[in-house]
């Protein structure tokens, strides 16, 4: 998700894993692992310079449940030692730090995971995808009142009741939130899939997700042999169905498959795209899993 999501989720790690010991340094510390893994946008750039890489480099090995564990006890060890020092010497112990880390490392892909962008899990041993497509990569409904439960979180003292009733406050009501999102995408997917069959469409696969910013209004692309079709559904709508269905022509015979571009960008849209010919020798691939 976006990067204050990540923050928030972060710091509430940090509080959960060192609260108790080192107050609201612990929220600071659970931030930075927080950020971590999305500092692959800047170590792409390091390593390649096609932005078409760069963009597929991003939540993959750096979002991977193996760098969890490397980096938990990498940053884990490397803080402990910074921190371990003067008056602070044996306040913490290193496995307080591996803790810390590994559940701020672990969260940031798990939560990504849910979103439609798409996250590798399993690499470097796979470089599957997971996307449940059930939150928007940002969601002010999930983030900010877990963002206000840790600012006043941050007032009460560290060994207090109520700093520990904020903290269960600002995981449970996201974690309910995101419940609730998983709900309306079960529903949402009947929705598209009742209306597909009732225009008579026969689709090969569909999926389903979200509009950005927001949990209500859902976009679904749906693949036949030569198509595309996509759609717009609201929870609000007084029907349950898909009222118009746009019909877009795949195309791909305008761009080999073979070529390393249009192979890396199909694998990263799982498939849904399609090509424009915009004349000129110029062609238009449209990820379609984002409405535009």
């Amino acid at each position: 998700m976006d990067s204050l999501t990540q923050i928030v989720l972060g710091a509430a790690c940090g509080e959960a894993a060192l609260g108790k010991k080192i107050g609201n340094k612990a929220l600071l510390f659970g931030a930075i692992g927080g950020t971590i893994p999305d500092l692959d946008v800047f170590v792409g750039r390091w390593i390649y310079n096609n932005e078409i890489d760069i963009m597929a480099f991003h939540r993959g090995f750096m979002h991977s449940i193996l760098f969890t564990i490397i980096g938990a006890f990498a940053f884990g060890w490397l803080f402990y030692k910074l921190y371990d020092t003067g008056k602070r010497k044996q306040t913490t112990t290193l496995k307080d730090w591996i803790w810390l880390f590994f559940l701020s490392l672990f969260t940031h892909p798990i939560l990504d995971s849910f979103t439609p962008y798409g996250t590798q899990l399993f690499a470097p041993f796979s470089n599957y995808r997971v996307a449940i497509n059930n939150i928007s990569v940002a969601d002010p409904m999930y983030t900010v009142p877990f963002l206000f439960c840790m600012i006043v979180l941050m007032f009460n003292k560290r060994n207090t009741s109520k700093r520990k009733l904020w903290l269960k406050l600002g995981l449970g009501i996201s974690s309910v939130y995101m419940l609730l999102t998983l709900f309306n995408k079960v529903y949402i997917n009947s929705v598209f899939k009742k209306s597909l069959q009732s225009e008579k469409i026969s689709y090969m696969r569909y999926q389903t997700q979200p509009s950005i910013l927001n949990n209500v209004l859902w976009y679904g692309v749906a693949e036949t042999e030569t198509n595309f079709y996509v759609g717009f559904y609201s929870l609000l709508d007084s029907s349950s169905t898909v009222k118009t269905w746009n019909k877009l022509p795949k195309n791909h015979h305008l761009a080999p498959a073979t070529d390393k571009d249009i192979s890396t960008l199909a694998w990263f849209s799982n498939d849904y795209y399609n090509l424009i010919d915009k004349g000129e020798g110029v062609i238009r691939y449209n990820d379609l899993r984002y409405p535009s």
